[in-house]
């Protein structure tokens, strides 16, 4: 992009020319079966994600091999047995200088060839240790955004006394937000945002039974909590509430 606009104000090229260059270069078709924008991490700060569920495993080597080209890409959803299948396939990535890390608990694949600065400092807490696959997710995804991820895993309401020592911990240490991750019935965002001045974002998550299967209950709750900052996204949403999180951060720059 820098080239392209200093060939511009060189004369080197007419503003139309520019234009489609520009146009070009954002959005990298691969065959038939994908578009990818190839722009998002300069625009964003955050890689451009792949989302691995429907995706057929030589897609996903085409998406990864041809999207490596233009910097970091983040394969989400990504299970263990099927990075096994293609892990031969991009190995060669790692001769070409790029980092290659496989995230089993968070279900992500990360190709890059740079680090990115640090923008900030966010906490993650969950409410229980099956909610951990969710927060690791939001982990991986916050600290390829730029941020410092603090974290304190299960230290939900049934045992609430365990929770103050670790909000102690983050605002102690500047954290900027705060994303609660919680399941069953999904009380814990509500109680750390009546104890906390920063924002703080509630993720439901699926883990639960009877009328709380599936995550609706605990949705439901973080949507109608009465204590005022929070924000929720969408249920096992680990990604974009990291997402969010680093855009708070960035705003605030």
């Amino acid at each position: 992009m820098k080239e392209i606009l200093q060939k511009l104000i060189k004369g080197e090229i007419t503003p139309e020319k520019a234009e489609k260059m520009l146009k070009t270069m954002q959005i990298m078709e691969l065959e038939d079966f994908a578009k990818i924008d190839t722009c998002r991490d300069v625009r964003t700060g955050t890689p451009e994600a792949v989302y691995a569920e429907g995706k057929q495993d030589h897609e996903i080597v085409k998406i990864v091999v041809g999207s490596s080209k233009k910097g970091r890409i983040m394969v989400t959803r990504l299970e263990n047995q099927r990075f096994e299948n293609i892990k031969e396939e991009i190995s060669f990535l790692i001769d070409k200088g790029f980092k290659v890390d496989y995230y089993k608990k968070a279900r992500i694949l990360m190709v890059k060839d740079h680090e990115v600065e640090k923008i900030g400092k966010i906490g993650i807490i969950t409410a229980g240790t099956s909610d951990i696959p969710v927060a690791e997710e939001a982990r991986v995804v916050a600290e390829e955004s730029g941020c410092e991820v603090l974290y304190s895993y299960d230290v939900g309401v049934a045992g609430i006394h365990r929770l103050f020592s670790q909000i102690r911990k983050m605002i102690e240490k500047d954290v900027e937000v705060i994303l609660v991750i919680a399941g069953m019935e999904g009380a814990l965002p509500s109680v750390v945002a009546g104890l906390v001045d920063i924002p703080v974002v509630g993720v439901p998550t699926s883990v639960g039974y009877g009328v709380g299967e599936g995550g609706f209950a605990a949705l439901n709750a973080m949507l109608q909590s009465c204590a005022p900052g929070i924000a929720v996204v969408n249920i096992d949403n680990g990604f974009g509430a990291a997402v969010f999180a680093a855009t708070i951060i960035k705003s605030k720059k």
